[in-house]
């Protein structure tokens, strides 16, 4: 099978052509910045808003896994504008290229849990409930924890599936959101099968270096390369799903390659939740003696929220995806992974 993975040269896309190459397809990658070449690869160096680049690259291809996108919560709301471009506009051009061309093969977008917002909660008196947006005098107070929007009585947090309702809290996850959307129009009006894989919290080996638009597991392991103490937001009992890249890179081809149409959201997950204070105080174990302890500062971001993690049986039995890089193992590797610079994609 050929292949076109936009982004491929970049965090998730090149593990992703690593397992594509692996299983013996032909792959094209369209990058920014493409890379060395290697057998089995075609490289074209382009942007995915580039008609011209796309319909050069995806010419003749079977199937194309979009993972190029401007990533993480970024600086402040002056991204917006990126984030549109590289994301919707990105994504808008792409499939635009695809309908000139006539393509008739699958569609994998790489699209996220932060289409979410706040997680799945229940409250003992009204059931499964939707928290308000987070409110930052409670914040200021030091409460993390949302509260039930009908008595303010406490919640609990659950696994979130796939059909619960979509509720982006910051530009980039409304950028992911639409790029769902777009794609999903797409795949009705072309009769394209269209799967779009919602990452959790992906870590592993190629992470883009601690910037502002830099998943939390690079942040804490740049911290600790740098000889400073990881540092935690809030009480660090934010819970998450991290999931190992290269179980993400599997996800997809088992999308890209499955012998029944296989279409909608899927979670792609461990199904283990963990904190955030999980995740730093066994990266600095990993890390070794003399590393810094971590430090949990209180403090937040207006855009992030306190819990999210998965539910992950409708990938188990629908894709046929189960996690199989245990936590402690992956999160050992990554301790001394070499770190990437920082790209939009």
């Amino acid at each position: 099978m050929r292949v076109l993975v936009t982004g491929g040269a970049g965090f998730i896309g090149s593990h992703v052509v690593d397992a594509l190459v692996a299983d013996g397809h032909e792959v094209g990658v369209l990058d920014t910045a493409a890379g060395a070449p290697r057998e089995n690869v075609v490289l074209h160096r382009g942007d995915v808003r580039d008609p011209g680049a796309v319909r050069a690259a995806a010419r003749g291809v079977d199937a194309v896994c979009h993972q190029a996108a401007m990533v993480g919560l970024g600086v402040d709301f002056s991204d917006s504008p990126d984030y549109v471009s590289h994301n919707d506009a990105g994504t808008a051009a792409l499939l635009a290229a695809l309908h000139d061309q006539g393509f008739e093969g699958r569609l994998v977008l790489a699209s996220s849990m932060v289409v979410y917002g706040e997680g799945r909660y229940r409250c003992s008196v009204h059931g499964v409930v939707r928290p308000e947006p987070r409110d930052r005098a409670r914040l200021d107070r030091g409460e993390w924890d949302p509260k039930c929007p009908l008595c303010t009585g406490p919640l609990v947090p659950e696994p979130v599936p796939e059909d619960a309702a979509v509720d982006p809290r910051n530009v980039y996850a409304a950028t992911k959101l639409h790029q769902e959307h777009l794609c999903s129009v797409f795949g009705r009006e072309h009769r394209v099968l269209v799967t779009a894989l919602r990452y959790h919290n992906v870590y592993g080996p190629r992470m883009p270096r601690d910037t502002p638009y830099a998943g939390v597991a690079a942040i804490f392991r740049s911290a600790i390369e740098a000889g400073s103490s990881p540092c935690v937001l809030e009480d660090g009992r934010q819970r998450r799903d991290f999931v190992h890249v290269r179980d993400v890179a599997r996800a997809n081809v088992l999308a890209l390659t499955a012998g029944a149409p296989v279409t909608g959201a899927f979670n792609i997950a461990s199904g283990v939740p963990r904190t955030v204070l999980d995740l730093a105080e066994a990266l600095t174990a990993a890390a070794g003696i003399g590393s810094p302890p971590t430090r949990v500062a209180g403090g937040y971001r207006i855009g992030d929220v306190r819990h999210v993690f998965a539910d992950t049986e409708r990938a188990g039995t629908q894709l046929g995806f189960v996690a199989e890089v245990p936590f402690d193992d992956g999160v050992r590797e990554f301790a001394s992974a070499p770190l990437r610079a920082a790209a939009a994609q």
